[in-house]
């Protein structure tokens, strides 16, 4: 099993008994370049199987950001070599899997921007405390592929179809608080307030019963788990689009800063 020195992307502390922190730390807002990807996906078996941890907090780096998602060289190198797209296809599935699987209760703090990889582990955790000025958006459309990650599991789950294909389907950019209307995640606060708060919760959990509050989490996590086949079908489907033309266009058009021209 690896430590968590190991995980050389992720900065994790002990801010309280029983807690453990998660922090996100890397350039262009804490997006998810290769390394950060693999540790990202990774940790969470290593947070299931630590005894001392009874309860996690995932936050990115200073106020700014959680995370802008994956970085444009990864997605790039993704687009040009096949062995690159299987190897991220399979962490993304690990990802998802292990959140899911690992039983400690997981709360996400949510300042600024937060997309691609990084949203994964900001929605589902067990519990979400997002700022009022917090950015949440999918982004797959707009980048030419289809919307895998975690979207087709737990969207229509938080926040009902509808609202779901909508923001899957335009990109349209969500505060925290209308996030926290729609019911895509738990809690919205002050900005100022997210990382206190999300530290509050964590304790809170930290010092209820183990046993109660891990399986009431794998109980309701098995709607995520009867959802797994549209998981695997959305997965296959976006890392399809990754070897596309569509793809390449919407690489360009960010990096150009310009709307995307799909043909």
């Amino acid at each position: 099993m690896r430590t968590y020195e190991e995980f050389a992307t992720l900065l994790v502390d002990r801010p309280a008994d029983g807690v453990l922190r998660i922090v996100l730390d890397g350039p262009d807002l804490h997006a998810v370049g290769a390394d950060m990807h693999r540790d990202l996906a990774d940790v969470w078996t290593a947070v299931a199987r630590d005894e001392s941890v009874r309860a996690v907090l995932i936050r990115g780096a200073g106020d700014r950001a959680f995370s802008a998602g994956g970085s444009f060289d990864l997605v790039e190198s993704m687009v040009e070599d096949w062995r690159t797209r299987t190897r991220v296809l399979r962490e993304a599935r690990d990802l998802v899997r292990n959140i899911i699987d690992c039983d400690v209760p997981i709360v996400s703090a949510v300042n600024g921007p937060a997309a691609g990889a990084g949203l994964v582990a900001a929605l589902l955790a067990d519990v979400s405390v997002v700022g009022r000025r917090a950015k949440i958006v999918d982004g797959h459309v707009r980048l030419g592929v289809a919307a895998g990650d975690h979207a087709a599991i737990c969207w229509p789950l938080l926040c009902g179809m509808a609202k779901a294909k909508y923001h899957l389907l335009t990109n349209e950019v969500l505060t925290g608080e209308e996030a926290e209307r729609i019911g895509l995640v738990s809690l919205c606060v002050d900005d100022a307030e997210v990382q206190d708060r999300a530290l509050e919760i964590a304790v809170r959990l930290a010092a209820g019963s183990p046993s109660a509050l891990q399986w009431t989490k794998h109980a309701l996590n098995n709607w995520y788990r009867q959802a797994w086949p549209a998981f695997e079908a959305s997965l296959g489907l976006e890392f399809h689009g990754f070897g596309g033309p569509d793809v390449v266009e919407g690489v360009a058009a960010h990096r150009e800063k310009r709307p995307p021209r799909f043909t």
